[in-house]
C-alpha cells in the first residue's frame, strides 16, 4: 500500500510539472503575439507620420510655388499698368515711333499671358515655379518674369525717345526765339508803328499748359488720357498744344478748311490751361481772369488765338471765317466774347461738339 501510494502521488507530481510547463508556454506565446501586435501597431504609426510629413511638405511647398507664382504675375501687371500710363503719355512725342510700337506690342502679349494665368491660379495648373507649364507666356512663373522683364526694357525705351523728342523740341523753341519772325500778315514789313495791329495784350506772359501729372480729371487737372495735342504748333515755351481729345480731332479737321482757305495752319496762342496757370492769371490779371477751377481752358475745351487785331480781330477776314465756318466743326465763339457782348475776345473760342 506504502508503494502505490508513492507511485500515485509521484505520477501527480509529474502532472502537475506538465501543467506548469504547459502553463509556461502558452504565457510566453501570448507574450510574443502581445509584442508583434505592439510592434506592428509602432510601425504603423510611424509611417502613418511619415506620410504626413509628406503631405505637409507637399502642401507647403505647393503654397511657395503659389506664393512665388503670384508674385510674379502681380509684378508683370505692375510693368504693364506703368507701360499703359507711359505709352499714352508719349503719344506723338518721341524721337522714334519704333519704340511705342514696340511697347505696344509686349505690352499685347504681356496683357494675353496675365488673362491666361488667373489671379487666384494654382502653380499646378499653370505650370510650375520653375517651368514646365503649358504652351504660352502664362505657362510659368519664369515666363512671367521674362515678359515683365520686356515690358520694364521697352518702357524705358520709350521714356528715352520721349526725353530725346523733348530736348529737340526745345532746342527748336530756343532757336526759334533767337530767329527774328517775319512780319504777320497785314502788318507793314518795313516796320510800321501803326498801333492798331500791336496786340491787344499787355499782361504778363501766359503759356499753354501740358497734361497734368497724375491729374484726376476736374477743371485744369486733366491727365495725358484726356488730352491730344494737336499735329501742329509750339508755344514759345516749345510746349504743344493740348485740347479734350475730341476737341483737338475737330479742330484737326477745322483747321484742314482753315489752311485751304488762308494758305497756313490756324494760329494758336492758348489752349488747355491747368489750376497753377489759373492762379497765376487771377492773381496777375484780377477779375479778368476766371476764377481758379472755372475757367473753360481748364476743361481742355476752349482756344485763344493770338490777340493781334489785324489778323483775328473782329471784322478781319480770318476771325469772320471762324464765326461763321468754326460751327460747322464744333468750335463757336461764345456770345459773351463777341463784339458787343458782356466781355469782348475776339481771340477766344469754345468746343461745343
Amino acid at each position: 500500500m506504502a508503494v502505490a501510494g508513492a507511485v500515485v502521488l509521484c505520477v501527480l507530481a509529474g502532472a502537475a510539472v506538465g501543467v506548469g510547463v504547459l502553463d509556461g508556454r502558452r504565457d510566453a506565446a501570448a507574450a510574443d503575439v502581445q509584442a508583434s501586435a505592439s510592434a506592428s501597431v509602432a510601425a504603423r504609426a510611424l509611417a502613418d507620420d511619415a506620410a504626413a510629413r509628406e503631405v505637409a511638405a507637399a502642401r507647403a511647398s505647393a503654397s511657395l510655388a503659389a506664393t512665388t507664382r503670384q508674385e510674379a504675375r502681380s509684378a508683370l501687371l505692375a510693368a504693364v499698368e506703368d507701360g499703359g500710363a507711359t505709352l499714352d503719355a508719349t503719344d506723338g512725342e518721341v524721337a522714334d515711333d519704333a519704340v511705342r510700337d514696340a511697347l505696344a506690342q509686349v505690352l499685347q502679349r504681356a496683357k494675353h499671358a496675365l488673362e491666361s494665368t488667373p489671379q487666384d491660379a494654382e502653380a499646378g495648373e499653370g505650370g510650375s515655379a520653375g517651368g514646365g507649364g503649358p504652351a504660352g507666356e502664362g505657362g510659368s512663373v519664369a515666363a512671367l518674369r521674362a515678359l515683365a522683364a520686356e515690358v520694364v526694357a521697352a518702357r524705358a525705351a520709350v521714356a528715352a525717345s520721349h526725353e530725346e523728342w523733348v530736348a529737340e523740341r526745345e532746342a527748336r523753341a530756343r532757336e526759334a526765339a533767337r530767329t527774328p519772325a517775319p512780319p504777320p500778315a497785314g502788318r507793314d514789313p518795313g516796320g510800321s508803328d501803326d498801333d492798331r495791329c500791336r496786340t491787344t495784350y499787355d499782361g504778363p506772359p501766359f503759356y499753354t499748359s501740358p497734361p497734368t501729372k497724375g491729374g484726376d480729371g476736374s477743371n485744369g487737372r486733366l491727365p495725358g488720357s484726356m488730352l491730344a495735342a494737336t499735329s501742329w504748333g509750339v508755344d514759345p515755351k516749345g510746349t504743344r498744344y493740348y485740347l479734350r481729345t475730341e476737341a483737338t480731332a475737330a479742330l484737326e479737321r477745322l483747321n484742314v478748311a482753315f489752311r485751304a482757305e488762308f494758305g497756313h495752319d490756324l494760329d494758336l496762342d492758348l489752349t488747355y490751361r491747368d489750376y497753377a496757370t489759373q492762379v497765376a492769371m487771377r492773381e496777375a490779371l484780377g477779375s479778368i481772369a476766371a476764377r481758379p477751377g472755372t475757367s473753360k481752358h481748364g476743361t481742355g475745351y476752349a482756344l485763344d488765338v493770338p490777340e493781334l487785331p489785324c489778323e483775328y480781330g473782329y471784322g478781319t477776314p480770318q476771325h469772320t471765317w471762324l464765326v461763321g465756318t468754326g460751327p460747322s466743326f464744333g468750335w463757336v465763339q461764345p456770345s459773351w466774347a463777341r463784339q458787343g457782348g458782356s466781355n469782348p475776345e475776339y481771340w477766344h473760342f469754345e468746343y461745343v461738339g
